[in-house]
């Protein structure tokens, strides 16, 4: 990874903000500038320079692994040590903080430990919008979890029957996940059927599967601290041709969202894409979420693929494209893949079929 050149860019921003320094605490754009994987640090980037603090259950961890920020290792709480830092350098900074993932408590210890006449100003997602955008390496990372991670689903396949338990396939696809190599799972992997999958989020339960209802699956594995995240829906039992004709008008839609993936073409426009054949269907009013969202080192990562939505899209942008279809009570469908913007569209990275599968 080329740290140095991810920190030089976040420099140049930094005036741009109005803003001297940046003080990093959100453990993942840590990683993303400096490589640290640590669970405990804050990084603080002026134009001049670049600290990194952590306590002491880290010392060699971040002696390892950061990358073009000096290291200290606090003697007590870390955020007293940014604070001495600060002070004993005279610093009159307006300091940035990520208001998001700082929390109230660390702000106001941390305005107990700095010098009085320096500002605390709210610093723009400076860090987040660089990460939207994979260079090659991350882009070769993402690509093997979502190897990995679709490799699970022909495990699912082989488990999913009438009488099993949804979490008994969850664990055994997260035994697979495990035994492939992966770190973990980027989320609780959501094994939803009859009418929980319905749910859109329906986490595996002690419910057993019963025929004559849709099984959702959507799961994900993180490798090398990159994340992948894919759906697929599995019907069980006799076929049914209202099922049949409800799944093929998601993926149709799906498709479209995905035909529509360009760089220069607003989220918004793809979130349309896949809206316009719903409700052509007859089913909008059953598509209740956004159509996709950004991945990375993490699972939920800008830009948000929805209505109204005015992120551009861009070559490097990895995001998922997931239009679903849900009847309370009865079943719910979803189809998901992550998909790579390129110069000339995009790459459909998740290399898993999608026609209507019946077990």
């Amino acid at each position: 990874m080329n740290f140095s050149l991810r920190q030089k860019n976040l420099r140049l921003q930094l005036g741009e903000s109005e803003i001297d320094a940046l003080l990093v605490s959100h453990l993942p754009n840590i990683r993303y500038l400096c490589g640290f994987t640590g669970s405990a640090g804050f990084l603080l980037v002026s134009e001049r320079e670049k600290v990194f603090f952590t306590d002491s259950r880290y010392r060699k961890q971040a002696q390892e692994q950061v990358k073009g920020a000096k290291v200290i290792i606090a003697r007590n709480a870390v955020l007293k040590a940014v604070g001495d830092w600060i002070r004993d350098r005279r610093r009159r900074w307006k300091l940035g903080i990520e208001a998001e993932h700082l929390t109230v408590a660390e702000r106001k210890r941390l305005l107990e430990f700095l010098p009085s006449g320096l500002r605390l100003r709210t610093a723009p997602p400076l860090v987040e919008r660089a990460r939207m955008v994979k260079d090659i390496e991350e882009l070769r990372l993402i690509r093997s979890a979502v190897q990995l991670g679709a490799a699970l689903f022909d495990r699912a396949l082989e488990v999913i029957k009438p009488g099993v338990k949804e979490v008994e396939v969850a664990a055994e696809m997260e035994y697979e996940a495990r035994r492939g190599g992966a770190e973990g799972m980027s989320f609780p992997t959501i094994i939803a059927s009859g009418a929980r999958s319905a749910l859109p989020h329906g986490r595996a339960s002690e419910q057993c599967i019963a025929p004559g209802g849709f099984v959702v699956c959507d799961f994900g594995v993180i490798l090398a601290g990159y994340c992948s995240d894919q759906t697929r829906t599995v019907w069980v039992g006799l076929e049914l041709e209202k099922a049949r004709s409800a799944y093929y008008a998601v993926k149709a839609a799906q498709e479209a969202a995905i035909a529509a993936v360009r760089p220069g073409i607003t989220v918004g426009d793809v979130d349309s894409a896949a809206r316009k054949v719903l409700a052509k269907s007859g089913f909008g009013r059953y598509f209740t979420h956004s159509t996709g969202h950004g991945v990375g080192l993490e699972i939920h990562e800008p830009p948000r693929v929805a209505a109204a939505q005015t992120e551009v899209l861009k070559p490097g942008m990895v995001i998922t494209i997931e239009p679903g279809i849900y009847f309370p009570g009865e079943w719910g469908i979803r189809i998901e893949d992550m998909v790579a913007v390129t110069d000339g569209g995009c790459e459909v990275l998740t290399p898993t079929g999608k026609d209507f599968v019946a077990v």
